[in-house]
């Protein structure tokens, strides 16, 4: 999941020459869902976005405080063209969520904001209508953020399959019992066994460093 936040003093959406949603003071953010999103990058994002501190605090200091602590409101819009791919100079989309599972998607993302904010003050767009987005960039301030990718171990086939057959050797090593050499190891040597029981001569000349 992919997203970019605009600090804003003020900020709308436009559908067919109707302006369906504004904000005054707060965050724009344009959010791109991908085909592997689950409920934990949707949370993952809700929660840096709330607190992201780009605005400054009483004193004049920056970067100090986030939208929740300001108060102030938010503007969301799906825009799919996050998840864009290039081949050549053609824009391929085949990274981002389909049409019919991104508006649920979606839905839940806005409705998890509002349960961890305040609901009126979360604006919205038309989720795959055509929209003009009117935004008043304060700064300007341009943040991208990006919910962390999968682990590589687990989502490439390649990967998973050579830790599947390293986990396999380990198995059929311990079903089968110390090696020779381990054996060796662990059985004291003929010198030792003397030195042990108080035999004369040195032995130290046959010691590993």
């Amino acid at each position: 999941m992919k997203a970019v936040v605009q600090r804003v003093t003020r900020a709308s959406v436009t559908v067919g020459g109707e302006q369906i949603s504004a904000i005054g003071r707060g965050i724009c953010v344009l959010l791109g869902i991908s085909l592997e999103d689950t409920q934990k990058e949707l949370e993952h994002m809700v929660r840096k976005i709330l607190n992201l501190r780009v605005f400054e605090d009483e004193s004049g200091k920056h970067w100090s405080k986030s939208v929740m602590d300001k108060q102030y409101e938010i503007l969301c819009v799906s825009q799919f063209t996050l998840q864009c791919v290039l081949k050549g100079n053609k824009p391929d989309f085949h990274l981002a969520m389909p049409t019919e599972q991104a508006e649920g998607f979606y839905n839940s993302f806005l409705e998890q904001l509002r349960k961890m904010y305040r609901p009126e003050l979360i604006k919205d767009g038309k989720f795959g209508a055509y929209m003009q987005v009117h935004i008043q960039n304060d700064g300007p301030v341009t943040i991208e953020l990006e919910s962390p990718a999968p682990s590589t171990a687990t989502s490439d086939p390649k990967q998973l399959s050579k830790l599947e057959k390293q986990q396999q050797r380990k198995e059929k090593t311990r079903a089968k019992g110390p090696s020779e050499s381990s054996k060796e190891r662990n059985t004291p040597r003929k010198e030792d066994r003397s030195a042990s029981s108080g035999a004369e001569g040195d032995v130290s000349s046959e010691r590993e460093p």
